[in-house]
Order: structure tokens, then C-alpha cells, then sequence
């Protein structure tokens, strides 16, 4: 059967732990329906993995595009602290099938995964798109760091299947509130993710916001307010930037409880993760 050649057409190099990967994307949930088909040998291989279901599940590709619902166009992501690991992860993963374009209208550093081009031309992003799938745009600022491309959005989604923007900046903090110049969303996007560092919950407002004098006198609180779940579900309300968010920084129980707090007080779709881990549930 095909899943069992490809299982031994992986085993042939020792790899026999990708099998699971291959066959069963979303884990060991789904080991159980390909259990008739496969030979004696990938029998002891799915033997393995259904006791090894704690194992399996941090190893398992996660489809953070489907998760998302990051369709083709442009998507911007805004926010605090995961932003562009989220967008390298976008990439790495979208790339795989397609042609993406990843940038900023606000400031990064130039992407060490993934080729850089500066002030270039459509026929350049053309080329090296057709080598690598996946490159990174903009123009240099002062700093070093990139600033917004020079072609516009619609001619970015010309050459490429996705184009994912980096449409904030938050000083490295978890959580962030705007100014009114904020996020800077280009017009062509189909969607804005809000990333939430869960690491900003539990701690006062002026250690864990990015502009806290803004999220405190929205919330009529102090700036030494001590960050709840339920407290910034209703600050994001208020601003109502995003059409979904991610909660990232939920590696552990008590994390994911707070990022379950956070998405029962907003209505629209929430995720929460550990990017860094490859790991993403979906909430609502």
C-alpha cells in the first residue's frame, strides 16, 4: 500500500520515526484508521507510536496556515511578543507549496532563514523567487533594520502567493496597546492576527505593555494594575484592531489557562501556541 512504502522507503536510511510524520499529520488521533493497511513491519512502527503518544504530538508538523486560516493575499500580523517568529514560521511552512513574500510596514531585522532583498525590482523578486519560494523585502532605515518595500502591496501579491506583514512593533514586550498611527495594516489585507505574549499576564502593566499609559487610561486603571486575562480581553475589545489572535508563549498548564480566560471574553476566532516548540490549538 502507499503508506507502507512509505514507511519503508524511509526505513531503508533509518528514519523510521518520520513515518508517523508522513502518513499522520495531525498526530496519533489519526494512527487508527490507517492501522488495517499497513504491513507486518509498519504494524510494529504504529505499535511504537500509540505508546508513544506524548512523544508523537511534540513531534508532529503543526499547520499553523490552517489553524490561522492564512489565505492567499496579504496578512498582517500586529501585536506583542511572537510576531515574527510567527511570520518566519508562515513562511517556512507556506513555502513549502507557494511563493511568499515576507515584510514590514513598520521595522525589522533583516531575516537570517531566507534570502533579503533591498530596493529592488519586481523582475529581481521574481528571480529569486523562482530559486527559493521565500524571500524577504523592504527598504534599509538608519537603524539597519528593514522598513516598508518600496513596490506596493498589489504588485507584491503579483509575484507571490502570500505576502505576511509584520505591521507593529512592540519593543520586545508580550502585550502591546497603540498609538493612533497604530498598526500600520496595509489596505490589502484579509486578515490582521493579534499575537498575545502570554508571559504578560500576572505582571503589572507598566513591565509587560508596550505604550501601558495607553492601555491604562482606556481601562481606567493604574499603570501598576496587575494584567489579567479577562482585563485585556476587554482592552482589545476596545481597540478591536485584529480579526483573530493568537496567545502565544503557551507552553505549560498555567499559560494555556490564561490564554482559555483570554478567548472566553472576545468573540472572534483565538489560537494559542508555543511557536518556538511547533505546537497550536485552536480555541474558538
Amino acid at each position: 500500500s502507499a503508506a507502507s512504502d512509505v514507511y519503508k522507503r524511509q526505513g531503508q536510511d533509518g528514519s523510521e520515526g518520520l513515518f508517523h510524520v508522513k502518513i499522520l499529520p495531525r498526530c496519533i488521533r489519526h494512527c487508527q484508521q490507517y492501522s488495517d493497511i499497513l504491513d507486518a513491519e509498519a504494524r510494529e512502527c504504529y505499535a511504537y507510536i500509540t505508546v508513544s503518544a506524548d512523544a508523537i504530538e511534540e513531534e508532529c508538523p503543526v499547520e499553523l496556515a490552517k489553524a490561522l486560516d492564512v489565505r492567499p493575499g496579504v496578512t498582517a500580523i500586529v501585536g506583542g511578543g511572537g510576531k515574527t517568529t510567527l511570520m518566519e514560521c508562515l513562511a517556512e511552512e507556506l513555502s513549502a507549496q507557494a511563493r511568499v513574500i515576507v515584510c514590514t510596514t513598520t521595522h525589522i531585522y533583516p531575516e537570517q532563514n531566507m534570502p533579503c532583498l533591498v530596493s529592488t525590482s519586481e523582475a529581481e523578486i521574481a528571480a529569486e523567487l523562482a530559486r527559493t519560494r521565500c524571500v524577504c523585502v523592504g527598504s534599509v532605515s538608519e537603524s539597519g533594520k528593514y522598513s516598508a518595500p518600496e513596490l506596493p502591496f498589489c504588485t507584491l501579491c503579483a509575484l507571490a502567493s502570500y505576502v505576511i506583514v509584520e505591521a507593529d512593533g512592540s519593543k520586545r514586550l508580550p502585550l502591546k496597546a497603540h498609538a493612533p498611527h497604530e498598526p500600520v495594516i496595509p489596505p490589502e489585507a484579509n486578515q490582521t492576527i493579534l499575537v498575545v505574549g502570554a508571559s504578560g499576564f500576572g505582571r503589572p502593566m507598566r513591565e509587560s505593555v508596550h505604550r501601558a499609559p495607553i492601555a491604562a487610561q482606556a481601562l481606567d486603571v493604574s499603570e501598576d494594575t496587575t494584567v489579567t486575562p479577562e482585563l485585556w480581553a476587554k482592552f482589545l475589545n476596545l481597540e478591536a484592531l485584529h480579526t483573530r489572535v493568537l496567545v502565544n508563549q503557551a507552553e505549560n498548564e498555567p499559560e494555556r489557562q490564561t490564554a482559555r480566560a483570554l478567548a472566553a471574553g472576545l468573540s472572534c476566532p483565538v489560537c494559542m501556541a508555543a511557536l518556538q516548540k511547533g505546537w497550536i490549538e485552536c480555541l474558538c
